[in-house]
């Protein structure tokens, strides 16, 4: 199988995006046992709007989308969320090159990137470390999981 290919995505992706956004955070239900998480909730024309809001990034294999990312800015911190990886391409460094994707492209006067996930996301916790994110807190989110709030510093320009 070939590698993934990194690009960014737009409105045009959104049925596939919600298609795998499905499959990835359905996985995420599981470990919960709870179907109300907001991945799973988000409709169509609202993830078509967010697309063309925030920049968003895919990981495409042939013509499959696979993996994907977004962010938004507020000030000097780029949050990101929804990433996700098609859950039979897990374990394949799409999640490390999605966000490797991100900081390639971090916005003049960005400082920081945060990000969130469950406490029992055991893998995800894993990454995040793993690539420089540490932990600054945690707090049940709007569904009552625990959530595990993570941050990056970027380095200054010199």
């Amino acid at each position: 199988m070939s590698e993934a290919k990194i690009v960014r995505a737009g409105p045009d992706d959104a049925g596939e995006l919600l298609t795998l956004q499905y499959a990835a955070f359905l996985s995420e239900a599981r470990v919960y046992e709870r179907l109300d998480l907001p991945p799973l909730k988000q409709t169509f024309d609202e993830l078509r709007s967010e697309l063309g809001d925030h920049p968003t990034w895919k990981a495409v294999v042939g013509t499959r989308i696979v993996g994907s990312i977004r962010v938004h800015r507020e000030e000097d911190v780029l949050h990101v969320g929804r990433i996700m990886v098609a859950p039979d391409q897990q374990g394949r460094g799409i999640g490390s090159r999605l966000l490797a994707a991100v900081e390639d492209d971090v916005p003049a006067g960005v400082e920081r990137l945060s990000l969130f996930t469950g406490f029992l996301s055991t893998g995800n916790l894993r990454l995040y470390e793993r690539v420089g994110y540490r932990e600054v807190g945690r707090r049940p989110g709007p569904t009552g999981v625990m959530l595990v709030y993570l941050e990056k510093t970027l380095a200054t320009p010199g």
